[in-house]
């Protein structure tokens, strides 16, 4: 077999360090997390000291200077432990990343060494009450006054709200469409932010979810990153990156589903042998196991495409996703249904997963927009 398919030494090293970090530091917690609806902050510093909150931050910049596909196996190795602490840690890379591509020299010596380092969690915010899909249509608008914007608007949806440092910020500057929006990093404590109350959710309990509110707050005109009017191309350029995350997380989830409805069905007794020797179980697992893999093949085909820039790169990524995402959701239900009345106790994982991987066929654009973006580009050639 060519070592086209495989991972390299390199890139198995990077996976095994990220699944040793997950069982010591994330599996054994992840169940306390979502009942408590604890953010595990402590954990983020633990991560950063690994380089997971600048994985494809440039080196001369303080990251690991990764490419796409590590950020993956990453991501994966970690929603293994927990989903949406997997996805989190997505959330701050790109939003580092985006300081770190496109913000001028000051911007970033201000910014980077601390988020690098995940002393500074950032925030992504792009969404709107009136805008998800639409993403153009965001109204917040910042006001030029002097050497600052007066912003005004409200985010949703927005992961880390009311708990995290920065707030990597898209902002209306002009009326039009989307050359109107700029991107801004604001504070936590400028006057004039301030937070809805924590949104009560199905799933991601351990990840805090909030509306960012701007009421006249002054943001200073060097908190800019790049040019005005360049803010969603930014954010689209974010988002193929965003997308093979949040799929590898799926991946993640669906591999510790996977793993233990083959150990349940091992020992689960029924009829006066294990239900694992039933061939209906054997089936379930089979095509659990099968549309994994294949989900997985994509993903990584699609990550190797974002790292080289390639022509199909946003193509390739929206499938991956679409896939990544519903193949996850479809083989954790699978395991509760192994699992029968236990798999719908607390007292076991799958339901949890069941729950956290729901929202991955929503966020970083529904699987509906994603077959959109295929269709398109299909139809364009």
């Amino acid at each position: 077999m060519s070592d086209q398919f495989q991972l390299t030494d390199d890139q198995l090293a990077i996976q095994e360090m990220a699944q040793r970090f997950t069982a010591d530091r994330i599996t054994p917690f992840a169940a306390k997390w979502d009942e408590d609806h604890h953010y595990p902050r402590d954990v983020w510093k633990a991560a950063g000291e690994l380089g997971f909150g600048a994985i494809y931050v440039a080196e001369d910049n303080g990251g690991i200077g990764l490419g796409r596909l590590e950020a993956a196996l990453i991501m994966e190795a970690m929603a293994y432990g927990c989903p949406a602490t997997s996805a989190y840690i997505s959330i701050h890379n790109m939003a580092t990343w985006m300081i770190e591509r496109f913000g001028g020299e000051e911007i970033k010596a201000r910014y980077l060494p601390s988020l690098v380092s995940m002393e500074t969690i950032a925030s992504y915010c792009l969404t709107e009450p009136g805008s998800g899909s639409d993403a153009a249509a965001l109204k917040t608008a910042a006001r030029l006054d002097g050497d600052h914007y007066i912003v005004n608007g409200t985010k949703q949806f927005i992961s880390g709200a009311g708990y995290n440092d920065v707030y990597v910020c898209m902002v209306r500057t002009a009326d039009n469409g989307a050359k109107g929006i700029s991107c801004l990093v604001v504070e936590k404590d400028t006057p004039g932010l301030s937070f809805g109350a924590p949104e009560k959710k199905l799933g991601w309990n351990a990840s805090p979810t909030a509306q960012v509110i701007f009421e006249d707050c002054r943001v200073p005109v060097s908190n800019r990153v790049g040019a005005e009017g360049d803010g969603f191309r930014f954010a689209m350029a974010g988002l193929d990156g965003g997308r093979l995350n949040i799929g590898a997380c799926s991946l993640g989830g669906a591999q510790r589903c996977l793993d233990e409805a083959v150990n349940y069905t091992k020992e689960r007794q029924q009829f006066g042998q294990p239900i694992a020797d039933f061939q209906n179980t054997q089936f379930m697992l089979a095509d659990m196991a099968t549309d994994l893999e294949a989900a997985r093949a994509l993903l990584y085909l699609a990550a190797g495409k974002v790292t080289a820039n390639a022509p199909d790169k946003s193509r390739f990524s929206a499938m991956a996703k679409r896939l990544a995402t519903d193949n996850g959701s479809k083989i954790v239900n699978d395991a509760l249904q192994l699992f029968g009345g236990y798999g719908y106790l607390k007292d076991y994982p799958i339901e949890r997963f069941w729950r956290d991987l729901r929202v991955h066929s929503i966020l970083e654009g529904t699987n509906q927009v994603m077959r959109m973006i295929v269709g398109r580009d299909l139809l364009r050639q």
